[in-house]
């Protein structure tokens, strides 16, 4: 009597005491941020709907490239099927609330002497629980439906890398091209040369190191787009290969005639730092570890208290024995036992340590994507102003070489410039259009880099 008296009193006390769950560290992460942007931001265009801001290339392909290689990416199926896993944590970490319920059932045949042969028929379930004391199996909710909620963000930071990743892939393309037409133009007008000249050397008018001059300026240049060639031919490859769609089909289309838009439309960006952190699904999913490794936290310490379970049964049975029937039904509710954790090698306490390690982990890798999502957007703000401050000087240059290549490739025909002073305007010509090419590329990275550093439409979603 005094054993259960004493019991009682365990029970008691241990219910008294469950009244609040075991502490956690904070489980929503702070980080330091400037006050304002210190890069320019872009003041052409108008407020873009990042949903659909692929939309004003007007170009038919690049869509259904990005969609083809959504669908084939196996980052967004990692995605996907992280959100899956996730999702079945949080059921199974849910259901540790509840009663668990075993059937059984069974049947046998037997006889002992001097007994007659005697059917016996079982049937029964079987029922236990374990009440939260603690608050340890509500953390593992929390922390699994976190985790859910930090998956689903991550599948559409995956969606929005990818079509970056196609974005870039392509304008790589169509830049290609773009050098390609200067290189093939190049290597004609060099080729011209060579001719004329070789023509002059045959009727003496020219020296022979003259013509040997310009037909390796002509193997140059062919030479130079035969790589550029071969670099779009590389570049094609690379799209195929991030959209699954068949080459000769992708090459087909893609002699189209590309134009890129003239004006972007200016993104939806915060107008202040912190505002960043909702339009970024890496940084919530980053903030939602933080969150979930809270909670792991508060359950490895619960684990550390007494556990109260609760388990019953119920059997119906019948036996034939010699033409009888007996019924062999029972019950039983109990018993209600307190586990006391008294000493496990440290095992518990360990694994409060390394929960707390892990939050410790999940609260620097915070911080520091917060501070790569402003590095982001300040990197693509200062090459946008980069690139159109550089813009109207490249457009100059090269009209000024080319102007200044017909001049000197006038004066050449008529005898009154050497060949050297024609390929030494050739190539400054040359170097400016090709700069002035990979400007404009870089302005539409630029445009990309930041569609993508703003989260590429993403909205962090109201709590429910």
């Amino acid at each position: 009597m005094t054993r259960l008296r004493s019991l009682a009193a365990i029970c008691a006390a241990v219910l008294l005491s469950a009244c609040a769950a075991v502490p956690r560290p904070p489980a929503t992460p702070t980080a330091t941020l400037p006050p304002q942007w210190h890069a320019p931001l872009p003041h052409d265009g108008k407020l873009a709907d990042l949903t659909v801001w692929w939309q004003q290339f007007n170009d038919p392909l690049l869509i259904d490239l990005i969609d083809a290689a959504q669908t084939a990416a196996p980052t967004v199926a990692a995605a996907v099927s992280r959100i899956d896993q996730a999702r079945a944590a949080r059921v199974i970490a849910a259901s540790a609330l509840l009663p668990t319920v075993d059937a059984s059932a069974s049947a046998s045949r037997g006889r002992q002497p001097p007994s007659p042969a005697a059917t016996t028929i079982q049937g029964g379930a079987q029922t236990a629980w374990e009440y939260d004391l603690f608050g340890g199996k509500r953390a593992t909710i929390d922390a699994a439906a976190a985790r859910l909620r930090g998956a689903q963000a991550g599948w559409h930071d995956a969606r929005v890398s990818v079509a970056a990743e196609t974005g870039n892939a392509y304008l790589a393309y169509r830049t290609c091209e773009r050098q390609l037409g200067v290189a093939t133009r190049d290597a004609q007008s060099r080729a011209e040369t060579s001719r004329l000249t070789r023509l002059s050397t045959d009727a003496g008018f020219t020296a022979p190191a003259t013509a040997a001059l310009a037909r390796a300026s002509a193997a140059e240049a062919s030479a130079r787009a035969t790589q550029q060639r071969a670099q779009c031919d590389i570049d094609v490859k690379a799209l195929v290969a991030l959209s699954g769609l068949p080459e000769p089909r992708l090459r087909e289309r893609l002699e189209a005639r590309w134009t890129e838009p003239a004006q972007f439309a200016m993104l939806a960006l915060a107008p202040i730092p912190a505002q960043l952190l909702a339009q970024r699904p890496d940084v919530y999913q980053a903030e939602l570890d933080v969150a979930a490794a809270s909670a792991e936290v508060g359950s490895a310490r619960a684990d550390q208290y007494p556990r109260l379970t609760l388990s019953g049964s119920l059997a119906i049975g019948k036996a034939r024995v010699g033409g009888e029937t007996l019924t062999l039904d029972t019950w039983s509710i109990g018993p209600v036992a307190v586990t006391l954790p008294i000493f496990d090698g440290g095992r518990r306490a360990a694994a409060v340590e390394a929960a707390q390690a892990r939050y410790g982990e999940a609260a620097a890798v915070y911080a520091a994507r917060v501070r790569q999502a402003v590095r982001e957007v300040e990197v693509a703000l200062v090459d946008l102003d980069s690139a159109r401050a550089r813009s109207e000087d490249a457009v100059i240059a090269v009209e000024g070489y080319r102007a200044s290549f017909v001049a000197t490739e006038a004066r050449y025909r008529s005898g009154l410039a050497s060949l050297i002073e024609l390929e030494d305007q050739r190539r400054v010509m040359l170097a400016a259009e090709t700069a002035l090419v990979a400007l404009q590329r870089e302005r539409v990275a630029a445009w990309i880099a930041l569609y993508r550093a703003v989260g590429g439409g993403w909205v962090r979603p109201r709590q429910g």
